[in-house]
């Protein structure tokens, strides 16, 4: 089981967000209820969708593309996140194979 699933469009990406971290970037694969997820640190505080902005720019970084092409389509409230990456699906499967 993986933290991605691929779809026409692009990929969706499962996180679990920690926001005011010491160490932000990607902090490796973790397990949750519902599966395995990314762990990512931002510096940001979850306030006024600051750190939700974060999120997204780390992911967009690590995969090499442009923070338009990632949204989040569900838990923007919550540390469990899922966003979903716009683009071809195979390059970024390739990406997120090698983090």
């Amino acid at each position: 089981m993986t933290f991605w699933r691929e779809h026409p469009a692009g990929v969706t990406v499962m996180v679990k967000v920690q926001p005011r971290s010491r160490r932000p970037g990607l902090q490796g694969i973790g397990e949750s209820a519902a599966g395995p997820r990314l762990k990512i640190g931002v510096t940001d505080a979850p306030e006024d969708g600051k750190a939700n902005r974060a999120v997204r720019a780390v992911l967009a970084r690590s995969l090499g593309c442009a923070l338009s092409m990632v949204e989040i389509v569900s838990g923007a409230a919550n540390r469990e996140k899922t966003l979903a990456v716009t683009g071809d699906a195979d390059r970024l499967v390739e990406k997120l194979r090698s983090l």
